[in-house]
């Protein structure tokens, strides 16, 4: 089986399908197809199939060739007339004809000359069924004359005339292209002042004097030979008035001298075509090209318009700078008016150019051949229309059908042959010749009349695949005469398809316009004359579409980084598709960053040339289908280049710059920065921003300092580099225009007052000779200020100064041009001395056993002598005679920011003596302390045991050992001791109480259980409460003799089965707890402490007394001390 798949193309029609279809249409037949089947036993009369033009024109340097081939069965023979006579090759030595072809070859290469075959031939082909003929061709050798010798006399004129320079090229076969040149072979310039007209002169609206040259050359260049012609160099010389009155007064005396005046400006006039109308003929299908050149000063535009009409839009071309109008494939509608308008400052002109289009003959419907059954009709059109209307006129087998054999089956009507009841005879070629005085068509088309029963040319059992929903078109290709009938049938028992669901062509083609999945079958064909009939069957099957389920999306990536498409096919299972990547519409680039796996394309290191349409195209034999995305590579922009200063002022300048590419990414913005060469070089600074789309901006200069610049620009994806800085730029030095910042007044002795600065830095000095000048004096005297001048420093030291005074200080900048403006005036102080007198009158709250409240009075604020800082307390913890030798006394400060007369001592120990003292501070350092004053803390709450440990366990006692608690913060009172036992199942016990004296230090339990756990709580009293507990656990020994007999029974067969029986329990237990999540009473070991905490035993937790004010000031004490 033959198989056969469905073009891809989604519209069909007839004329797609091959031309051995169509042979078989009554009256619109075009050939007996030459089918290997065919051969054989049917006849054709002759067709051309190629001859050369009718205007053919030749080399004369190579052997002429006369094209004319044919075909025809039986082959036909071929001959020639030259001139409207036969042409006897046979007697022409030179002259030959190709074997099965009649093309001539005439070999004038050897001998001979082309001139002497010029002429007009024409070709017949014959065989016994008629004779066709070619067009007449005429023959011309190409001819390329030397220009004529003249002589040409330089030209001089006077600045602003007009000129035209006449080329006048020989004429030539076919005509020379011209264009004006130099001796260096460059062309010349052309503008539109001076241009080249269609003739090929050389137009000037107005010359100038660098037109002046000895060299103005026209060349023809003949194409057809390949050579070159030149004319004679044309001299021009353009001079000034001035030189043309220097020349007159040469050569004339001063009563004749009147002098040259310039040429005035003029308005326009045409140098072609003259006058103000013209006329312009030109045939259908050619270009029209109409001209206006004009001559004036200024230089003239030219503008074009039609009269009652407008230009075709897109077949209208302007040439030579608008001086030329060129409409494309012109016809009929096109004639009416043209205007043309040349303007310049002092007026206009206009010319109106009249256009008839004229129309060698064109066909409407040219002959077609018709194959016939003897018998039946038909009839041959011959239909052509052109301006002035084309003459009809026909010929059989070459010979005009007036002087032709009559034959009664045939009727002449005009331009229509009327065929009826035709026999085998009736067979001949007929020539159409439709002409007027433009030209001529000529058409062959041949009557074959034949009596064949029907044949079908199709292969058999052909099969078909197309794609589901798209047109399958079944070949039924076939022959006959008369034509036969078609029918198609599905299936074996299936009745004739009909035209509601299907489509039958006339060239026998079934079509299914939607095919479906149950469209697959056999399909059979049935051809049907008088004189048989035959038939042939294919089959058609339906696949799936290829469909793209997940298609590539629109990327934007930044250059140097990584982009993947993906693109996932469906397909139909019997169908095998081909993936391919496609860039731009052509084949992704050979380069290993592209790789393509089975759904995705993955490029990496993008670069700019990445940038384009990829297209994902999937093939299979049946169709295609594609998807597409774009990628945008994107980067930083380019730096900014051309960077240029105008607009140089002492304090202001303009920069331009031009911005580089932006990387598909807009600039947003341009950052512009400075450097100063002469105060900072090499650190550059930020000066201003502007907008992405200027490209100027006005800078604001400071005086004295060499400004180089450079910009940056911004878009969404970053920052570019710095553009090349641009030119220096140095502006004049000022005054400053500020003073030093931060002026601060500050004695560092108690004679002294350091007056600093943060001096001006070079790109604010304004100018060279940086100084300050430093004034100074005491705010509450009437002293006058005293000043002095400094050099380019920081600091100003002032002596002899009365300690801890006020002073208002001012600096004021200066440099070699000038003082800068009256700087502010700051307030300072002299030097701090240590205060003289300490804090009186010290009290002592005691709030609690760890906090107390200080109360002092403050002392008189010139007694400080300086910045009155705050109070400071020393505390410490008194010690007996005995401990205070053993260790250092350990003091604690707290300080009390400002002039506070009272503070919070938090964290005291309770139970305990302590001592104080108050003492002032200000920036120097402490004053003198006050007296010391001694104060108690009351009891409180003891710390826990210093240790508890369990000692000497037995079967049913236990010893308690430990150690007093290390704080006891008072008289101890007693000892509290809780236990509890602890079962197997960490289940707690019943709790007991028991009060140990004070002064114990040991302590025994009797009467305990066995080999039991116990959990002791411990924790001291004093009068004031219980204070925090210690905790231990113990356990009781076991006893020897019931152990030993727990292994007898253990020897047990009945025990052992108890057990098993007992652990099979226990562990179904464990699940139902395991399940119910054993909600009671647990003692996890993991936290066996907090869970056997004694919630009885909460010991009293102390208020510490301390202020969250205080807080800080302890922290900060502790960190100073």
């Amino acid at each position: 089986m033959q198989l056969k798949i469905m073009p891809k193309k989604k519209h069909f029609s007839a004329g797609r399908v091959p031309l051995i279809l169509f042979l078989c249409q009554m009256i619109r037949a075009l050939d007996v197809p030459l089918d290997s089947k065919l051969l054989g036993d049917l006849v054709q009369p002759p067709t051309i199939t190629q001859q050369s033009p009718k205007d053919y024109i030749i080399d004369p340097r190579e052997n002429i060739v006369i094209q004319c081939e044919a075909k025809g069965k039986p082959p036909p023979s071929f001959s020639w007339t030259r001139n409207g006579t036969h042409f006897d090759i046979d007697k022409d030595p030179l002259v030959t004809m190709k074997p099965g072809s009649g093309t001539l070859v005439i070999n004038i290469m050897s001998e001979g000359k082309a001139e002497t075959y010029e002429g007009v031939y024409q070709c017949t082909a014959r065989n016994e069924r008629g004779a066709a003929i070619s067009n007449n061709i005429v023959v011309r050798p190409s001819r390329s004359p030397l220009w004529t010798k003249e002589r040409l006399e330089p030209i001089t004129l006077r600045n602003g005339q007009s000129l035209v320079l006449p080329c006048r090229p020989p004429i030539g076969l076919p005509p020379a292209i011209i264009f004006w040149m130099d001796n260096s072979f460059q062309r010349l310039p052309q503008s539109e002042r001076v241009s080249q007209g269609l003739n090929g002169d050389l137009y000037f609206s107005n010359v100038l004097p660098e037109d002046t040259r000895e060299d103005y050359i026209c060349y023809a260049r003949f194409n057809h030979t390949q050579t070159i012609q030149q004319k004679q160099p044309i001299s021009l010389k353009v001079i000034s008035v001035d030189e043309l009155n220097d020349t007159i007064a040469a050569n004339l005396n001063d009563t004749e001298f009147y002098g040259a005046k310039p040429s005035k400006e003029r308005p326009p006039t045409f140098l072609t075509p003259e006058g103000n109308e013209s006329l312009k003929e030109e045939l259908r299908g050619n270009v029209l090209s109409l001209e206006c050149i004009a001559e004036g000063l200024p230089t003239p535009i030219i503008y074009w318009i039609k009269e009652d009409g407008t230009l075709p839009v897109n077949r209208t071309f302007y040439q030579n700078f608008k001086k030329t109008l060129q409409i494309t494939q012109v016809s009929e509608a096109d004639s009416g008016n043209y205007q043309c308008i040349a303007k310049n400052t002092l007026g206009a002109v206009h010319h109106t150019i009249s256009v008839t289009v004229k129309a060698a003959p064109y066909w409407i419907s040219a002959p077609q051949n018709l194959v016939l059954s003897p018998g039946e009709n038909g009839t041959l059109i011959c239909r052509a229309n052109g301006n002035p209307k084309p003459r009809i006129g026909w010929l059989t087998n070459g010979v005009p059908v007036e002087i032709a054999p009559d034959d009664p089956s045939r009727k002449i009507d005009g331009d229509t042959i009327i065929f009826s009841n035709v026999q085998e005879r009736s067979s001949a070629v007929y020539q159409c010749n439709a002409s007027n005085e433009y030209g001529y068509l000529l058409a062959n088309a041949f009557v074959n009349v034949l009596a064949e029963p029907p044949r079908i040319l199709t292969s058999a059992n052909i099969l078909y695949q197309v794609i589901a929903n798209r047109p399958a078109l079944l070949d039924c290709a076939f022959f006959g005469s008369p034509l036969p009938t078609i029918e198609w049938f599905k299936g074996t028992k299936g009745s004739a398809l009909h035209e509601d669901i299907y489509v039958l062509h006339d060239n026998g083609t079934l079509e299914i316009p939607v095919a479906q999945k149950d469209s697959t079958g056999t399909y059979t064909c049935v051809a049907r004359n008088k004189l048989g009939m035959a038939k042939n069957e294919v089959h058609l099957e339906i696949k799936d579409p290829t469909r793209i389920i997940k298609q590539p999306e629109y990327a934007v990536v930044q250059r140097g980084s990584k982009v993947s498409f993906e693109c996932k096919v469906k397909h139909d299972n019997t169908l095998i598709p081909t993936i391919m990547w496609l860039k731009d519409n052509g084949e992704l680039p050979n380069d290993e960053r592209f790789s393509v796996d089975k759904d995705h394309l993955v490029v990496t290191d993008v670069s700019d040339d990445d940038g384009g349409v990829y297209t994902c195209a999937a093939n299979t034999t049946l169709d295609s289908v594609s998807a597409s995305a774009v990628l945008r590579v994107v980067d930083v922009p380019n730096p900014p280049f051309d960077l240029e200063l105008t607009n140089q002022l002492d304090k202001s300048v303009q920069l331009t710059w031009t911005p580089g590419d932006d990387n598909n990414s807009p600039i947003t913005k341009f950052i512009i920065e400075y450097e100063d060469a002469m105060h900072e070089a090499g650190i550059w600074h930020h000066q201003a921003e502007v907008s992405g789309t200027q490209t100027t901006a006005q800078l604001t200069l400071s005086p004295y300092v060499n400004y180089s610049f450079r910009v940056m620009a911004e878009n969404s994806i970053g920052r570019s580099v710095p553009s090349e800085a641009s030119e220096q730029y140095l502006t004049k030095a000022a005054e400053p225009d500020q003073n030093p910042m931060t002026v601060e007044g500050l004695g560092t002795e108690p004679d002294n007052l350091v007056i600093t600065w943060k001096p001006l830095n070079g790109f604010e000095s304004n100018g060279p000779g940086l100084q300050y000048k430093v004034s100074w004096r005491q705010k509450d005297g009437d002293d006058e200020w005293t000043s002095v001048v400094v050099a380019n420093v920081s600091k100003y030291i002032v002596s002899g100064t009365p300690t801890f005074v006020p002073y208002l200080i001012k600096v004021q900048a200066l440099n070699d041009v000038g003082f800068a403006p009256e700087p502010a005036e700051v307030m300072g102080h002299s030097g701090e001395d240590l205060p003289m007198v300490a804090p009186g009158n010290v009290r002592v709250n005691v709030v609690n056993s760890t906090l107390a409240e200080v109360h002092w009075d403050p002392v008189p604020l010139k007694s400080v002598r300086g910045h009155l800082q705050g109070y400071r307390i020393y505390y410490w913890k008194a010690q007996s005679s005995s401990k205070r030798n053993r260790r250092h006394i350990e003091k604690k400060i707290l300080t009390f920011q400002g002039n506070k007369t009272h503070g919070m001592l938090p964290g005291l120990q309770p139970y305990s003596h302590y001592v104080l003292n108050v003492r002032v501070v200000n920036g120097k350092g402490e004053g003198p302390a006050s007296t010391d004053r001694g104060f108690h803390t009351p009891e409180g709450v003891p710390s826990a045991p210093s240790s508890l440990k369990i000692v000497n366990p037995t079967l049913d006692s236990l010893t308690l050992e430990w150690d007093p608690p290390s704080h006891p913060n008072g008289v101890l009172t007693e000892y509290t001791l809780r236990y509890q036992p602890i079962n197997s199942t960490h289940e707690l016990g019943p709790l007991v109480d028991l009060k140990i004296p004070a002064n114990k230090t040991r302590w025994t339990l009797n009467h305990l259980n066995f080999s039991t756990r116990y959990k002791f709580y411990f924790y001291a009293q004093t009068s004031v409460g219980s204070g925090s507990q210690i905790t231990e656990e113990a356990i009781t020994t076991v006893d020897e003799a019931m152990a030993s007999r727990q292994v007898d029974i253990a020897t047990q067969g009945w025990f052992i089965g108890l057990m098993c029986a007992v652990a099979l329990l226990i562990l179904i237990l464990l699940i139902v707890c395991f399940i119910r999540r054993n909600k009671g009473g647990k003692y996890p070991v993991k936290e066996k402490e907090d869970a056997h905490a004694d919630p009885e035993i909460q010991p009293m937790k102390e208020d510490d007394g301390t202020f969250g004010e205080y807080r800080l000031f302890s922290f900060v004490s502790s960190a100073s001390f």
